[in-house]
């Protein structure tokens, strides 16, 4: 792939501005969000939680954000862009305080590491980034010995951890201390599927009955809210701490906002820096960040909107079925007839169409994942796409 040279970046003189900052429009006919698509010819994405840009596209957005609204540098983190997104983050999540980090893996362990404290047990679910994506580190850096439950399962319960809990003085001969609950929402190891809001209220209810803390890892919380019709902020209210994503969905090259109670945010700088993750500057990410959560959640009640009509009117061609994952988000499942060539109709719908789609497996089957570019191109030209894909030979 070709470097990138942009010798005028964030200069607001000899800009080639695009129409970024508003809907596609062009022979789609796509919705009235803003989804800040940048190219000029769209791509649907069906995988992903939303656009993930390339570097100029990137740029370009930035360039624009600039030009009209501005964009404020901070220094370690502090003021500019990132101050007003921890704010921001603050107000959403109904939290007293917010602070950028450079990664979720970076949130989750410092909100583990400072609600436990020097109490090593963490309860957590079997299929929990904490527990499967983290390279151990709360048990190699931060000595957290994880109890994961509900083996193979979305979600464990209030009863499934109130039993093990209780379990422990038969099961253990010294007491060492439960330090906290983590809970992931929705789990991307359970393909999306959401912890139901009732069951997290029953453990929030019961840890803190017992004086247990609770994080949630809710990088991805805005497609739980979107599907369930939960608030993000009656979400953040039955936890301690909270954890949301920068990249998955909100534009961003990386990051994420750790909330919580000033007392716990404010343990959190100078474990950052131990760590190494106190960066110079992180405006470009904050203020992508920024801009889409201007939009995102009119974004994706239109993407839903979008969704159920359109695989409505694709599961009527022969050969098609898409459905919903009982308790799932964003990501469905597809189903070719045996007779179709799964490999033929990706390359097809990508070729001819400039839609992006998983190979399906053997048994013809892929999960296909909605987001903002589902709104680039209309349903006429989606089933079209389908229809001519799955009839290549």
């Amino acid at each position: 792939m070709p470097r990138t040279h942009r010798r005028n970046f964030l200069k607001l003189s000899g800009l080639s501005f695009l129409p970024v900052l508003s809907p596609w429009n062009a022979n789609a006919g796509t919705g009235s969000a803003a989804t800040g698509e940048p190219v000029k010819e769209p791509v649907v994405k069906f995988f992903a939680d939303g656009e993930l840009y390339e570097p100029a596209a990137y740029i370009d957005l930035l360039q624009q954000l600039s030009a009209s609204t501005g964009i404020t540098r901070d220094r370690y983190g502090t003021g500019g862009a990132v101050e007003e997104l921890e704010k921001k983050f603050a107000a959403i999540t109904g939290k007293e305080k917010a602070i950028f980090l450079p990664s979720g893996t970076m949130a989750n362990q410092l909100a583990i590491a400072v609600l436990s404290g020097n109490k090593p047990k963490v309860y957590l679910q079997d299929l929990s980034h904490i527990y499967r994506d983290e390279a151990d580190a709360a048990q190699s850096v931060f000595g957290k010995r994880l109890m994961p439950l509900a083996m193979g399962e979305t979600y464990f319960t209030a009863a499934d951890l109130q039993q093990a809990i209780e379990s422990l003085k038969s099961n253990e001969v010294f007491e060492s201390g439960i330090g906290a609950v983590a809970i992931e929402n929705p789990v991307r190891r359970a393909d999306g599927r959401m912890v139901p809001i009732e069951e997290i209220r029953k453990i929030s209810s019961y840890c803190r009955e017992h004086n247990i803390k609770l994080h949630l890892d809710g990088a991805r919380l805005y497609m739980a809210a979107a599907w369930s019709g939960t608030g993000i902020k009656d979400y953040a209210a039955n936890f301690d701490t909270v954890y949301i994503s920068l990249y998955k969905y909100l534009g961003a090259a990386g990051g994420a906002v750790l909330c919580g109670d000033k007392t716990i945010i404010d343990q959190v700088p100078h474990l950052q820096k131990i760590h190494g993750g106190t960066m110079f500057t992180n405006w470009a990410n904050a203020a992508m960040a920024l801009h889409k959560l201007e939009t995102i959640e009119t974004v994706l009640q239109d993407v839903i909107k979008r969704t159920t009509p359109l695989f409505a009117a694709l599961n009527k061609i022969n050969g098609i079925n898409i459905r919903a994952l009982e308790g799932g988000t964003n990501i469905y499942e597809l189903n070719l007839d045996k007779a179709i060539d799964g490999k033929k109709f990706q390359a097809g719908m990508k070729d001819n169409f400039k839609i992006l789609v998983a190979p399906p497996n053997e048994n013809n089957r892929a999960l296909i994942t909605v987001n903002e570019t589902l709104l680039y191109r209309n349903d006429d030209y989606m089933v079209n796409a389908f229809k001519s894909s799955i009839a290549m030979k």
